[in-house]
């Protein structure tokens, strides 16, 4: 899950560290704040809380398998994903599906994550590879010693604590963000996936995938007071293959 400031739209170099992550994989749940603290567990059962993730530093890297300066980036998430303190997350985009190969993995709804990164961010344009780190900075994603510097820069704060049922998730806790908020879920890929690519920049190659996000959903809103669950039913469906 994402939060974000609900409407009005993040003005231009505003403090994206409001962006709260809660980040629940494809066959495993696990948390994080972007530039916070927070930390899960399962409701109502005895499954041990996976730890807390305030200390975890968000990478995500928005790619293209169409796009052939991708490929030192995406090996750069297969790196950071195996790294302790580090969550990553690979969000494919469609902005280059008509350069002569659909990216399999690429979603509108990512393409729409990476404008509002833009937005926020204040850059004129979006582009692959971009790496945006705790939601606060971005580098060209194939750059790893300024993405090294950016996580070097992490820097927590107390955020919610937060709790997973079989269909439900909360908040609790930790300081309330500063005006209405919006819950999104993101569901990932925890294995690495290698992708043969037939056709454009990268026809003939087979390239390496990191933590590939699948589903990025709105939940709800939140604001202060507030602390209602939100209906997960989607996560019942079957895994993609």
């Amino acid at each position: 899950m994402l939060f974000y400031p609900a409407a009005p739209r993040i003005s231009r170099r505003a403090d994206l560290s409001r962006r709260l992550a809660i980040l629940g994989p494809v066959v495993a749940v696990g948390a994080a704040i972007v530039g916070g603290v927070l930390s899960a567990e399962p409701i109502g059962t005895r499954t041990p809380a996976p730890a807390p993730t305030g200390r975890l530093v968000v990478v995500e890297l928005f790619t293209s398998q169409g796009c052939s300066s991708c490929r030192p980036a995406n090996a750069n998430l297969v790196r950071l994903a195996t790294r302790p303190g580090v969550l990553a997350l690979g969000f494919n985009i469609t902005f280059r599906n008509q350069l002569g190969w659909k990216d399999t993995f690429a979603q509108d709804a990512f393409t729409r994550h990476q404008r509002a990164y833009q937005q926020g961010l204040g850059n004129d344009n979006v582009w692959t590879p971009q790496v945006v780190v705790d939601g606060r900075a971005d580098v060209v994603g194939g750059r790893m010693a300024e993405i090294e510097a950016l996580i070097s820069q992490h820097r927590p704060f107390s955020g919610p604590t937060v709790r997973f049922g079989q269909a439900l998730v909360g908040l609790a806790g930790g300081t309330v963000p500063a005006r209405p908020a919006d819950v999104w879920l993101v569901r990932y890929e925890p294995r690495p996936i290698a992708v043969p690519v037939a056709r454009g920049e990268n026809g003939g190659r087979t390239l390496p995938h990191a933590a590939v996000v699948r589903d990025l959903v709105r939940l709800g809103g939140w604001a202060a007071g507030m602390a209602v669950p939100w209906d997960t039913a989607f996560r019942r469906r079957p895994d993609p293959a």
